[in-house]
């Protein structure tokens, strides 16, 4: 019983530090979701998928389309005047999610 008591008390105490790792929704996500899914796994052919990238690729990423470095008028269009906070805040959850295995398409 004591070792039940000691094993949940460290999940108790680990939990908060795993809450911690796992941002919160961004509140733009709507609008990169339509493409790039919620999670991150792409709803139209042609989108990448961006669970799990990494966090310094997507961040810089957004920025350059934002800022028209990366010249990609419709995700320009998409990003418009959104602040570095919200950038990192996009990149932060995308980065974090799990990529899912594709279902595989037949001919």
């Amino acid at each position: 019983m004591r070792t039940v008591l000691i094993a949940a008390l460290g999940l108790t105490c680990a939990m908060p530090a795993l809450a911690a790792d796992t941002p919160s929704k961004p509140v733009r996500l709507g609008l990169c979701a339509a493409c790039h899914g919620e999670t991150g796994m792409a709803q139209i052919p042609g989108a990448p998928n961006l669970a799990g990238q990494r966090l310094d690729y997507l961040r810089k990423a957004l920025k350059d389309y934002r800022d028209g470095s990366r010249d990609v008028p419709l995700m320009r269009a998409a990003i418009g005047p959104v602040s570095d906070a919200d950038l990192d805040q996009l990149a932060r959850w995308y980065s974090a999610q799990t990529p899912q295995p594709q279902a595989a398409t037949q001919p």
